[in-house]
């Protein structure tokens, strides 16, 4: 097993030093309040050669294509797969997926390449040993589960989906049923999971504070742990300080789990470093803006397991 990711440096007498690791501060003003996001608290948009701009209602008028708040039903007839998700790598690459009748703001796609991107590059799709890969990924607001979903295609072992909405929900049963990831996965010694193993998809219906500080209350097991965790929150919706804490001090995370949160521009910017109650620390290793979003990426207490995921401080400034 690999070493502390610690640097040494030499002092002005040519001894060796280990150099400290960067300390946690605490969160900024900006994450401890709502963040004004108009745009991503709302629906799809709908572009603007698209023959929706133009559709009438029946009593006349017009009805120019608007932000739709995310959780209300949307017009089936109009939008049949407004966002046209589907999986864009692995074994089930360009399976198209069922979109839930509400309003949703799905990872754009060229956003999702990068983030899986560099998933990959952090090593969490390889096999070791002759042994498949484990990676066990937690997607929490998880919409259709296309996040999630994306990582089982790439290899990963297992994935539990969070979201509030039962319609949500049920989207990403139903989608887990067409890209074949319904089955189950053997437990006991050496898998990282209880002897009578889980199935490759669990899907929880449940708020995100809950799931992450109470998991067992929600039937989430505490047995194993995940390797990644995904946040894409509804922006306006949630306040990033509290996110942050949870998902920082939750049991379903260790050592070199990788977090990835999804937040605004218009939020500034998130730490670098995240401290736990535990004295421990999330150390950012990504910060990366794709237009009006930002993808930021931390490792949990890192050991230096995962190479390509050094800490990137530089990155971690303000991106408006």
């Amino acid at each position: 097993m690999k070493r502390p990711n610690r640097r040494r440096r030499r002092s002005d007498d040519g001894d060796a030093q280990l150099q400290s690791p960067p300390q946690p501060t605490d969160l900024p003003a900006n994450l401890k309040r709502r963040v004004v996001a108009q745009r991503p608290a709302l629906g799809h948009v709908v572009p603007k050669n698209s023959p929706t701009r133009r559709h009438q209602p029946p009593a006349g008028g017009s009805d120019a294509a608007t932000l739709r708040p995310q959780g209300r039903a949307r017009d089936a007839g109009r939008y049949n797969n407004p966002s046209n998700l589907r999986i864009l790598g692995g074994s089930v690459r360009g399976r198209k997926l069922e979109s839930p009748d509400v309003y949703l703001r799905p990872m754009m796609g060229k956003v999702k390449e990068a983030v899986y991107s560099t998933f990959t590059s952090f090593g969490l799709y390889d096999d070791v040993g002759g042994t498949r890969c484990r990676t066990r990924h937690l997607d929490i607001f998880s919409g259709s589960g296309s996040v999630g979903l994306e990582s089982l295609s790439r290899g990963a072992r297992h994935c539990t989906f969070v979201d509030m909405s039962n319609d949500c929900c049920g989207a990403a049963e139903r989608n887990i049923e067409r890209c074949g990831f319904d089955g189950w996965n053997e437990g006991g010694l050496g898998t990282g999971i209880a002897d009578e193993g889980e199935p490759m998809a669990r899907v929880v219906c449940s708020d995100a504070f809950r799931a992450l500080r109470q998991p067992e209350t929600v039937g989430i097991p505490t047995v194993g742990i995940y390797d990644v965790v995904t946040l894409c929150p509804p922006y306006e919706e949630i306040v990033y300080a509290d996110l942050l804490e949870a998902v920082a001090n939750s049991v379903l995370v260790g050592e070199d789990t990788v977090v990835m949160v999804e937040y605004p521009v218009e939020l500034g910017c998130l730490p670098h470093v995240i401290g736990r109650d535990d004295g421990g620390v999330l150390l950012g290793v990504r910060n990366r803006k794709y237009g009006r979003t930002v993808i930021a990426m931390y490792v949990v207490n890192p050991t230096g397991e995962r190479e390509s995921a050094e800490s990137r401080p530089e990155e971690f400034v303000s991106l408006r």
